[in-house]
């Protein structure tokens, strides 16, 4: 299992200080989809300028042009981009492709998504690296929670690995840790709390190895 920090809420130095703050304990960054708007990918150039070896995912959410735009994302440093669920089959399969050429990988995000199990089975068998549920922070305004949705992609998937993200903190990781994703994706949990290092520390030492 590994732990993903979302970075949202920064520019580009306060992203740099947030991930040399928790370097230690978190196994992928993720440039989030905010920064990828304020900042664009050449933002993303600069961080990984500054940790020329750390895992950084870069959250594009793809809807089209996969090719390209996947390719555009591992031009600027990404090791993993992220392709909407809602999208056309054939761009997640060309964003599948393009991950495989590029030897990197790719997350398809399920945000947005009804039919949680129907699309969760036909996007495994087009063979993407990660396929993950994702309570957006409209939803979690609303008290909704990842946990019955990844349950529901859990069952549903036979080859890919799954990831769950939305609203996970300190105190509510131990749940969804015992659900058994392999890729826990953390954002304000970590990152806006008083102290960042200590909270990833803390998340990452109820994971198992």
């Amino acid at each position: 299992m590994k732990l993903q920090l979302a970075i949202d809420l920064e520019d580009i130095d306060g992203a740099i200080r947030l991930i040399d703050k928790t370097k230690d304990y978190v196994d992928i960054f993720e440039y989030g989809t905010p920064l990828v708007i304020n900042f664009g990918l050449e933002g993303l150039a600069k961080v990984r300028q500054a940790f020329p070896d750390i895992t950084l995912l870069a959250d594009l959410k793809i809807m089209d042009v996969a090719s390209y735009e996947v390719n555009q994302a591992y031009q600027y440093g990404a090791d993993i981009t992220t392709i909407l669920a809602a999208a056309e089959d054939q761009s997640i399969k060309d964003a599948v492709k393009a991950a495989r050429d590029a030897n990197k990988q790719l997350l398809v995000d399920m945000i947005g998504i009804h039919d949680i199990a129907a699309r969760a089975q036909a996007i495994d068998a087009m063979g993407p690296d990660y396929i993950g549920t994702h309570t957006g922070y409209d939803l979690q305004a609303l008290g909704e929670t990842p946990f019955e949705t990844f349950n529901t992609i859990k069952q549903a998937v036979k080859h890919t690995k799954t990831a769950v993200a939305g609203g996970i903190k300190v105190d509510t990781a131990a749940q969804i840790i015992e659900a058994g994703p392999d890729l826990l994706i953390v954002g304000g949990g970590i990152s806006t709390v008083d102290n960042p290092t200590q909270a990833a520390r803390k998340i990452k030492e109820m994971m198992p190895k």
